[in-house]
């Protein structure tokens, strides 16, 4: 451990502990303003084998529409952008095309992981990335990482809880940000467009003009009102 200069660097070796610790929760070298920011998580180790295995169940069912590079364990593969410093989520969606264009990052936490220290250092960052932020909690730990996501002011696009029934784990959405509106296609504002045009292009209809029948009751009434005054008289 070295504290000084401002800058704060815990680093913890797994071998010195004798449990298993994810390098990617060990330091963070993120180059913020306030020097480095390190949770200090010792996970159980039943719950790091809980957590690798959804983050491996996450990336087969994510790789259907993303190219899926995962950071399990003490690999560090695929790293993300945040600010002027490169962090390592637990799963980095990408496009699948050449441009391999940022997608989407999510973070597997479990219940020793939803902590105030844990949403500072990691899930703060995360939800100032270039890309929508999916974080995923233990069913149980659901409200307890609403509430820490609104005291530290992070920015999640969604939420997903799951949950482990015998062999299978179900994963549910608990919470989806509805503030970012998705962008009208080109095809949408060029319709749009196209319809105001012929809108504002239609002519006011013409004012109507008395029919025949009103033109000839209207001479009955004044010859029927002139008789009526020749009698009086």
């Amino acid at each position: 451990m070295s504290l000084g200069g401002g800058n704060h660097r815990i680093i913890l070796k797994p071998n010195d502990f004798g449990v298993k610790l994810s390098s990617s929760r060990v330091c963070y070298d993120c180059g913020f303003s306030g020097g480095i920011l390190s949770p200090i998580l010792v996970r159980p180790v039943r719950e790091q084998l809980e957590h690798d295995r959804v983050i491996r169940l996450l990336q087969a069912k994510l790789k259907r529409k993303h190219d899926v590079a995962v950071n399990i364990g003490e690999e560090q593969i695929a790293g993300v952008r945040v600010g002027a410093g490169q962090m390592f989520p637990d799963l980095v969606l990408s496009s699948p095309d050449k441009g391999r264009r940022l997608e989407g990052i999510v973070e597997v936490e479990t219940a020793e992981s939803v902590n105030h220290l844990e949403a500072m250092a990691q899930w703060a960052h995360f939800g100032r990335a270039r890309a929508p932020f999916h974080l995923y909690v233990p069913a149980a730990a659901v409200d307890i990482a609403r509430r820490l996501c609104a005291e530290n002011q992070v920015t999640v696009a969604e939420v997903w809880s799951y949950h482990t029934i015998a062999d299978q784990t179900r994963f549910t959405l608990v919470h989806r940000n509805s503030v970012a509106r998705p962008a009208a296609t080109k095809g949408e504002s060029s319709r749009s467009g196209k319809g105001e045009g012929r809108q504002k292009a239609r002519p006011s209809a013409p004012a109507r003009t008395p029919t025949r029948a009103a033109n000839a009751r209207a001479p009955k009434k004044s010859a029927g009102a002139s008789r009526a005054r020749a009698k009086r008289k």
